[in-house]
């Protein structure tokens, strides 16, 4: 944005808009803007393009001045990170903490940080009610309003589109994706915890990852990629909608909230490095993610919207999700310590398991250091039920740190991933001055719960030969990378923030295009889900598909 100043900015039409550029928003307006759109990026976080003084190749936290958790204080070395920096609080709790959540913010969003696992959803997610049964009182719809099959071709736009290299799961009843770029090699130690898998009855596959798996990869999930193969939507997407096809993009700019009349948003009211701007579009889309998406539609509410801005129906906010997550930690008997740094297989034959639905299984790469998870460790000791042992947790966390060590070297791990309800009483909400604080509200329910332990019971059974350590993550609210479904999309105007096309109802020019928009979770990665609806909204604003 050197050649055009604030006033320029903000003296311009713009065709579309678009806040936050992760896999959502990147996608759509790279879309867009091929098909000669004037596009212009809002992104909270810092640009990492072409900039020299990026932290990449390791953790934020290795540049902390001395080991600890993310605060507010470390706001510098986070966003230089592609890290979030702000506190969320967690109220769900009685006495409710104040975290940094793991999440990008910057150029690429999250998918600056994550694991490159590009997944479908299965047929049946677009159908969550039948799969729950016996669920309690729930949100849960009957279908989405899209079907599988209509996003289908979408799904394989946006894996050509992010060169997906993998395999394809037996359990899908179709041949491995021809677009399919082929992946490397199984490592040793992968290799092994394969063949296991299979000859155990299970359905092993080589997960399906956005990465070019150049010489010496480190997969980088966590922290942004020092050697350019890792397939996000900043390196997709956002960079040659910007180099190529004329789109703009204003980074460290904050989107406040939105002035509208009852049928069209009229203004973005934003602050960049301390200044006030006023920005206009035809066409406005919220990609901020799951948890900044609502904030700004509820710090949005004026006298003609006194809910918050879209939220006629009251569900903007609610209704958040973020699956629950456990990691196993295998030693495999092949000499040697693994190569555990990527990720490499996965199966799905719990996804649907004994008439309950659970959800997959695959590759989670590297732990991070010993530091971190020491420090991480202790902090939950603090923010748990029993604050009062952290004090001999941190007399022997000196000693913890070389098994830490050891687990980290010789470890593959594995993690599962379970589909989470939406509740009403999930959610998020603002507060404190001009609802500057975010703050959320998550309590599992005791039917979750109980799948958690019978998944849990799965793979300890399954796994037993290994002896496997289990890091119970699911009910930790920290973890809380795959938020979604606090804006969702429906037919119901009374039950939906968004419509079919992922509009807001009553308002004419305003989209969202997040994992905000999920009716359900699912029991896998979002973002390629993410990416493919991003293609099928930009199919519906230009009329036409867009050259992918």
């Amino acid at each position: 944005m050197a050649d055009l100043s604030l006033s320029d900015v903000a003296n311009q039409q713009w065709d579309v808009i678009i806040i936050g550029t992760g896999v959502g928003g990147a996608t759509l307006g790279y879309a867009l803007a091929k098909a000669g759109k004037r596009v212009l990026f809002l992104e909270k976080g810092k640009s990492h393009l072409g900039v020299t003084d990026a932290l990449r190749g390791d953790y934020a936290e290795s540049y902390f001045e001395r080991p600890g958790v993310p605060q507010p204080k470390h706001r510098d070395i986070l966003s230089r990170a592609g890290r979030y920096h702000g506190e969320v609080e967690d109220i769900s709790l009685a006495r409710p903490r104040r975290f940094v959540p793991f999440i990008g913010s910057g150029s690429g969003g999250s998918s600056a940080l994550y694991g490159m696992a590009l997944e479908r959803f299965f047929p049946g997610d677009f159908s969550p009610r039948r799969n729950y049964p016996g669920a309690p009182d729930t949100t849960l719809p009957e279908a989405w309003p899209i079907s599988y099959e209509a996003l289908a071709p979408y799904y394989k736009a946006a894996e050509q589109l992010y060169r997906v290299r993998g395999g394809g799961d037996p359990l899908r009843g179709e041949p491995s994706p021809e677009h399919f770029l082929p992946p490397p090699p199984l490592t040793a130690g992968s290799q092994e915890i394969f063949d296991f898998f299979r000859e155990g009855g299970l359905h092993p596959y080589r997960l399906p990852l956005a990465c070019e798996h150049v010489a010496a990869c480190e997969c980088c999930q966590g922290y942004l990629c020092a050697r350019n193969c890792k397939n996000d939507s900043s390196s997709i997407c956002l960079e040659p909608a910007i180099s190529r096809y004329g789109a703009r993009m204003l980074d460290g700019c904050e989107v406040l909230k939105f002035e509208a009349t009852r049928s069209e948003v009229t203004g973005v009211i934003c602050t960049r490095h301390g200044e006030p701007i006023k920005l206009h579009a035809r066409t406005v889309v919220l990609a901020a993610g799951a948890l900044e998406t609502p904030a700004i539609l509820l710090r949005s509410a004026s006298d003609l919207w006194p809910r918050g801005l879209a939220n006629d129906s009251g569900m903007v906010g609610r209704n958040l999700m973020r699956h629950h997550i456990d990691l196993y930690l295998v030693t495999p008997r092949t000499p040697g310590p693994p190569d555990n740094r990527q990720k490499e297989l996965a199966f799905n034959d719990w996804y649907h398991a004994d008439g309950r639905k659970l959800g997959s299984v695959q590759s989670f790469g590297r732990l991070p250091p010993p530091s971190m998870l020491a420090e991480s460790m202790e902090q939950d000791i603090r923010d748990g039920a029993l604050p009062w042992t952290a004090p001999f947790f941190k007399a022997i966390k000196p000693l913890l740190k070389p098994v830490l060590g050891r687990l980290v070297g010789r470890s593959m791990v594995l993690a599962t991933i379970m589909e989470d309800l939406p509740y009403l009483d999930n959610g998020v909400t603002i507060s404190g001055p001009g609802g500057g604080r975010l703050c959320i509200s998550y309590r599992p329910k005791e039917h979750d719960l109980e799948r958690v332990s019978a998944f849990r019971a799965l793979m300890s059974e399954t796994l037993r030969p290994y002896r496997p350590m289990l890091i119970k993550q699911a009910e930790n609210n920290q973890r809380i990378a795959h938020a979604c479904g606090t804006c969702r999309f429906g037919v119901e105007t009374n039950e939906s923030v968004l419509d079919i096309n992922n509009k807001a109802h009553g308002l004419a020019n305003l989209y969202a295009v997040d994992s905000s928009f999920f009716p359900s979770s699912g029991g896998t990665n979002p973002s390629l889900t993410i990416a493919a609806n991003a293609l099928r909204v930009a199919h519906r604003l230009l009329g036409k598909a867009p050259d992918y």
